[in-house]
């Protein structure tokens, strides 16, 4: 069987059409629909008589036995955000069975082939995003504070993963799927503007960004609005806001696609009346480099004192969650840039601000690349996603390019 990059493109239409409303996507996990969706995906996959099992975590295996039980993976996840995009996931995990079709048709592989769909990689219904791909990579050390998340219908996370076949407490045990893996491919689409800008359709990612993420609490002085001088107040908001735009300096001084970004802000008292006595920011911060990312944190720490004595106010600093950045394996990456440039006549290599599943792979010490297809206007997790036809066929071409030239690697 040839590989149809034709009909990857018809079946996620048909996916969207199973798993989606009016808003976009509701293919969220741990529900009815996402239970849909990987039912679809079961028989899609049973016609090439690829063997099925569901791991301790929820993560959905397909199997083509090879020659060596060393293993080539191709992952990703078919879970969605609410009112999300069609591509988003699903392009991963449905290319990947255009390719296991044509594996499947050339004969035994040299090494055995599998196609992962990852068990919630969205977090969008408790809040723990990644939660399979981190149980199989043993970086899931956080099931007591899991077994506290509730829904928004006050279901608790236990609860909702047990009627799923999902005890958490044996989740981790998933870790033995990844024993004889010797590299992992995924396929993604960019979520972000930097391809379409350059004109070109796919890319290779080389890593994903580290993560510093820290709420911020200014503390001054509620004091009437009315009655107070401008000179006497001691303003928590006002020093909180010269953070805000600070931070921006911060990552254009860092450049190499430094990111910050503030994106919540509680006040109190939290009336028009009075000067706000309490400020409470979240501030992300991102970069592909750990030194960069961490003079990132320490200039903006600098300032947030700064500003604080300025408005005479005091100033705390509380982790909220951080990770490293992760690069992707040198030598995958160069075979990605081949794949790429065969099939699209130009490659480009760009980081990842987004975090994927490939990321808790890549932790767990399996050699590890991604391809990302270009992303009209940038836009994702919204119904308006969208990419070309013809670039989402390249794609699956280049996913498929790539996993030839790996097997034959790994079958020396």
């Amino acid at each position: 069987m040839a590989l149809d990059p034709g009909r990857t493109v018809a079946e996620l239409r048909e996916l969207r059409e199973l798993t989606a409303d009016e808003n976009g996507a509701q293919r969220v996990a741990w529900t009815d629909t996402w239970v849909q969706a990987k039912e679809w995906l079961s028989a899609k996959l049973a016609a090439i008589g690829a063997e099925e099992e569901v791991d301790e975590a929820g993560n959905q295996w397909f199997t083509l036995p090879g020659d060596s039980e060393q293993a080539l993976l191709i992952g990703g996840h078919i879970d969605s955000v609410p009112n999300g995009g069609w591509l988003d996931g699903a392009l991963n995990v449905v290319a990947g069975v255009e390719v296991l079709r044509r594996i499947a048709e050339d004969g035994r592989p040299p090494v055995t082939v599998r196609l992962v769909n990852w068990a919630d990689e969205e977090g969008a219904r408790f809040g723990r995003s990644l939660f399979g791909s981190s149980a199989a990579a043993g970086s899931m050390r956080d099931q007591d504070e899991l077994r506290s998340r509730l829904d928004a219908d006050g279901g608790a996370l236990p609860e909702v993963l047990a009627g799923h076949g999902v005890e958490l407490d044996r989740a981790t045990e998933a870790r033995t799927r990844l024993e004889n893996a010797a590299a992992y491919l995924e396929l993604h689409i960019e979520q972000g503007p930097v391809l379409e800008s350059l004109d070109l359709p796919l890319g290779v990612v080389l890593g994903t960004f580290g993560v510093e993420r820290h709420q911020i609490t200014f503390r001054g002085q509620a004091a009437h609005a009315g009655s107070t001088p401008m000179d006497k107040r001691r303003d928590a908001l006002g020093a909180a806001a010269k953070l805000a735009l600070e931070i921006r300096e911060i990552a254009k001084r860092t450049g190499e696609g430094a990111v910050c970004t503030m994106g919540s802000c509680v006040t109190k008292p939290g009336i028009v009346t009075s000067v706000v006595e309490t400020c409470t920011v979240l501030l992300d911060q991102r970069h592909l480099d750990a030194t960069r990312l961490a003079e990132m944190l320490s200039n903006a720490e600098a300032a947030s004192r700064r500003f604080a004595e300025e408005e005479d106010v005091e100033v705390e600093w509380e982790r909220v969650w951080a990770i490293e950045p992760i690069l992707f394996d040198p030598e995958l990456i160069e075979l990605a840039d081949q794949a790429v440039t065969e099939v699209a006549g130009q490659s480009h290599r760009l980081p990842s601000g987004p975090l994927h599943d490939a990321a808790e792979v890549s932790r767990a010490g399996i050699p590890t690349v991604m391809l990302f297809v270009q992303s009209l206007r940038g836009l994702s997790h919204t119904k308006l996603e969208d990419t070309k036809p013809e670039h989402l066929e390249l794609s699956v071409q280049a996913l498929d390019r790539l996993a030839s030239k790996t097997l034959e690697r790994l079958s020396v």
